[in-house]
């Protein structure tokens, strides 16, 4: 195999990328974070281990797992509770879950754990200290629950298109790091080599919980049914994932963290470019992609939703993936640069998420050649907060021509591009989204109007001489800060700014939570309205024990 030089030649623009509608049609590919994790874990040997599993009869009680890694230790503390039906829900505003959780920072002892027990099942209301790297919580999907709980009781097992219909036994409503309630503070793991990269400590809380739901599954059905009840076949438990119910908190994210944004786009461009430099890809890799393809084929259809635009995607998508088989099986892979010809069909034949998802597949092969990626998806977010207050007026508003165009040419003076504002409910101080001029609250607008901002900036700009330098001007107009140092580091972080208006009438906010959930990545997105979705994840991925025995093949591309 070959590969032909140039790779940031084919570098997607960020005019091209950097749309909410592309942004909203990503798919999980091999360098998210949590196939990424699992990697890791298997090359540096993790050993997991369940040294303590107090649960009773009725499923109430507390586990401990532990990950054993080549220099420390983390493990997961998990209490089962008795939940009370009228007392589940998937809201943030919730009070009681089934199950409740915190990652540890070592092994703890007796007195550890009794602190925690008093502490994480108050969640918020908790107290934490800095030995706690998370928080979460989860509830059971009570019907599918009961069913699995019944069969295994009975001695079957349970039937394997019910499992694929949800996916998950336990959904998440909320996985707290970085600090929040009192958590350790993401500067005390960072330094870590597997928990260095985003988001890491949450997905591996996230790892190890699935292996507690599972074991509690199969426990409650051994209470249950004595000497007749069955675990379940290696090959169904792991069509378990857990799912995740997640809203408009994690949407402003992107917006806010705008270099990080980019080191995620850019290795995802990167890995794609270096992909479609491979002038002639082996029989091997061939093969692997048409594997990934027909896999995919295969999962599309087990992937439903009610709400009307996923739905369309995903008949969309449906076709798209019958479309691309039929080309592959009459173009085949004998031209020069197979990939990257395939890629430029996509843009005029496919869907955006047929795009996407062709994206996924093609990097799919190559762990080889793109795996190291991962590494540069961490960022210094303090090396752009900096102002040059020595740039002067002239090449400031050069920077805001040649890269905000799209910006400047929005018509706000149209209420349809003003309609919506970001704001924090003072409920559960958690990034909401308003009605400009159907709802109050406007006056505590959070500053995630970009596009506005920018063509404020550029107007206030308009009376200074171009010779002044930038700092004369932020000293007469603070205000306009924010938008100053986005302007000041976009070359260099080209896919920092999503290029959309956010407060648009138009806007989708799922668009901006799928963006950041396909970096988790997740499947089976599910929204259940313009502002919430659920997710799964881990779906189809090896347990701790497989992992430990090296019973792994290499994770596939699922895009459910």
């Amino acid at each position: 195999m070959a590969i032909q030089g140039g790779v940031g030649k084919r570098l997607r623009p960020a005019r091209q990328v950097m749309r909410l509608a592309r942004l909203g049609s990503f798919h999980r590919t091999r360098l998210s974070f949590m196939p990424a994790l699992l990697r890791q874990l298997r090359q540096e040997r993790w050993g997991f281990a369940r040294p303590l599993w107090d649960v009773d009869a009725a499923g109430v009680g507390q586990a401990l797992y532990t990950a054993r890694g080549p220099r420390r230790t983390y493990s997961l503390v998990a209490f089962a509770h008795d939940l009370p039906a009228d007392m589940r829900s998937d809201r943030v505003i919730a009070t009681a879950w089934d199950c409740t959780f915190c990652l540890f920072d070592g092994i703890p002892d007796r007195h550890d754990l009794e602190r925690l027990a008093a502490q994480v099942p108050k969640q918020e209301a908790g107290r934490l200290t800095d030995r706690e790297l998370s928080l979460s919580r989860a509830n059971r999907s009570v019907r599918l629950w009961d069913y699995v709980v019944d069969a295994l009781a009975q001695g079957r097992q349970p039937e394997e298109a019910m499992i694929r219909k949800v996916g998950y036994l336990m959904r998440t409503t909320a996985v707290y790091g970085s600090g929040k309630f009192g958590a350790a503070d993401r500067a005390v793991i960072k330094d870590r080599k597997v928990l260095a990269l985003p988001f890491r400590a949450e997905l591996l809380s996230v790892y190890l919980i699935r292996a507690f739901v599972m074991d509690l599954v199969e426990h409650c059905a051994r209470a249950k049914g004595g000497d007749r009840a069955v675990a379940l076949t290696p090959s169904l438990r792991r069509l378990f994932g857990i799912g995740n119910s997640t809203g408009l908190g994690m949407a402003p994210f992107l917006v806010n963290h705008p270099i990080l944004l980019h080191a995620w786009i850019m290795a995802r461009e990167q890995a794609l470019a270096r992909v479609r430099a491979v002038t002639r890809p082996t029989q091997e890799e061939r093969e692997a992609f048409l594997q990934a393809l027909d896999r995919t084929r295969a999962d599309i259809h087990q992937w439903h939703c009610d709400h009307p635009l996923q739905k369309a995607k995903i008949a969309d998508l449906r076709k798209d993936m019958g479309v691309l088989m039929r080309h592959c099986q009459t173009q085949g892979f004998d031209q020069v640069n197979p990939w990257d010809a395939l890629i430029y069909w996509s843009e005029g034949h496919l869907t955006l998420e047929g795009q996407e998802q062709l994206v996924s597949l093609v990097i799919e092969p190559y762990g080889w050649l793109v795996d190291d990626l991962n590494a540069s998806m961490s960022a210094d977010e303090e090396a752009g907060f900096s102002i040059n207050g020595g740039m002067h007026v002239k090449t400031l508003k050069g920077l805001i021509a040649k890269h905000y165009d799209w910006a400047l040419a929005i018509d706000f003076s149209n209420r349809k591009e003003n309609a919506k504002f970001w704001y924090v409910s003072q409920e559960k101080m958690e990034p909401r989204l308003g009605l400009r001029y159907e709802e109050p609250g406007s006056d505590m607008e959070l500053p995630l109007g970009i596009a506005r901002d920018m063509q404020a900036l550029a107007h206030a700009l308009e009376v200074y001489s171009p010779t002044r330098l930038v700092a004369d001007f932020l000293l007469a107009k603070p205000q306009h800060r924010h938008v100053v140092r986005r302007v000041q580091f976009i070359e260099r972080y080209p896919y920092a700014e999503i290029r959309d208006n956010l407060l648009a009438q138009s806007l989708n906010p799922l668009d901006l939570l799928r963006c950041k959930l396909s970096f988790f990545g997740a499947t089976r997105f599910d929204p259940r309205s313009d502002r919430w979705l659920r997710i799964c994840m881990y779906e189809n991925e090896p347990f701790p024990y497989e992992l430990q025995r090296g019973h792994h093949n290499n994770p596939s591309v699922h895009v459910v």
